[in-house]
């Protein structure tokens, strides 16, 4: 009889420190939780704030959780064990569930603790994952350069750039844009674009740019126009015809209405488009004349004619983000554009 007493004595006062533990945690959450009342610690005010409140305890929370003790989680951390005891409270009261059950020194999940690991699990290893995707594009030899460009250079000349520098940066990866000037700077500005060749070529604060080549203009007409057996032709010749050009926020029809009033006269668009050789396909069937560059392939039906008065021919640049620190892959890209000033467009 003796000796049971004895084991029910131990077991009753092992039952009770285990109380007494849980009732302190208790009481620790519910102090914290006024603390967060009083303006210290506690929940967001709207759903969308919990990540950055939780953000940087995750990895402590999951420590503690793997190790099933602050004192050894604590070192692993490296991280003074009342701090991250503190860490874990303040998690708790913030959440307003247990997510530790004490058993003397150690812990255990709870219920609600084992449904957070598992969403903290996944939301570290996406950061991860990220920044083992960011390390990875911005690595000298196997990085990535978001570069964009005019539609009118995407058929030789970027394909052709692009070859030669791979000679030399064979892994070097590319993520490729086709878009008129205006929209590029943007996306520059936005921080989606390391580079972009452009014209005109920008003069703004916020953006660095370089002159690399110049390319002339032509007067696209169709092949039964009457001024289609010319070699070249003043730009006043053509006042009367309607005009098929880009769309307003293109350099290009920024630069035809330029060079129009240069020349004296308001061109009449009769039609407008996003693409040159859709362009080039509305003149060949007799919708009106443009101003464009010259084609990579010539375009049956129709003539293009040289404008000798006023000089017409369009700046190409290469643009970035003034002050923007830069990727190796994207440093050896700008080096090698810049090196190709005067022979940009030599093919």
């Amino acid at each position: 009889m003796r000796k049971t007493a004895i084991i029910d004595a131990v077991v009753n006062e092992q039952r009770s420190r285990e109380s007494l533990s849980r009732s302190r945690h208790q009481e620790d959450i519910s102090a914290a939780v006024a603390q967060g009342a009083a303006g210290a610690v506690g929940p967001p005010g709207e759903p969308g704030e919990w990540g950055a409140v939780l953000a940087p305890r995750l990895a402590q929370f999951a420590a503690v959780a793997r190790e099933e003790h602050v004192t050894r989680a604590a070192r692993a951390l490296g991280v003074p064990q009342p701090t991250l005891s503190r860490a874990m409270v303040r998690l708790e009261a913030d959440l307003g569930v247990a997510l530790f059950a004490r058993r003397g020194r150690t812990l255990s999940l709870t219920t609600a603790g084992r449904d957070f690991l598992a969403y903290a699990e996944r939301a570290l290893a996406e950061v991860a994952r990220g920044a083992e995707d960011v390390r990875a594009d911005a690595h000298p030899e196997t990085g990535k350069v978001a570069f964009g460009f005019l539609h009118t250079l995407g058929s030789e000349t970027v394909p052709g750039l692009l070859r030669e520098f791979r000679e030399d940066h064979p892994r070097v990866r590319f993520a490729l844009v086709q878009n008129y000037g205006e929209w590029m700077l943007q996306r520059l500005r936005a921080g989606e674009l390391d580079l972009c060749l452009t014209s005109p070529v920008p003069d703004a604060p916020d953006l660095e740019a370089r002159r690399l080549d110049e390319q002339r203009l032509r007067i696209v007409v169709p092949d039964d126009h009457r001024l289609a057996g010319r070699r070249r032709i003043r730009l006043a010749e053509v006042a009367e015809d309607p005009f098929v050009t880009l769309e307003p926020g293109y350099g290009m029809r920024r630069m035809l209405e330029e060079l129009c009033a240069e020349a004296g006269f308001v061109p009449r668009i009769a039609f407008e488009g996003e693409e040159a050789e859709t362009i080039r396909g509305l003149v060949a069937a007799g919708l009106g004349v443009a101003l464009l560059p010259p084609p990579a392939v010539p375009r049956p039906g129709v003539v293009e004619v040289n404008v000798t008065a006023p000089r017409a021919v369009r700046e190409i640049g290469v643009a970035w983000v003034a002050g923007q620190q830069e990727t190796a892959p994207v440093g050896a890209f700008r080096r090698f554009l810049l090196g190709r000033r005067g022979q940009l467009l030599a093919g």
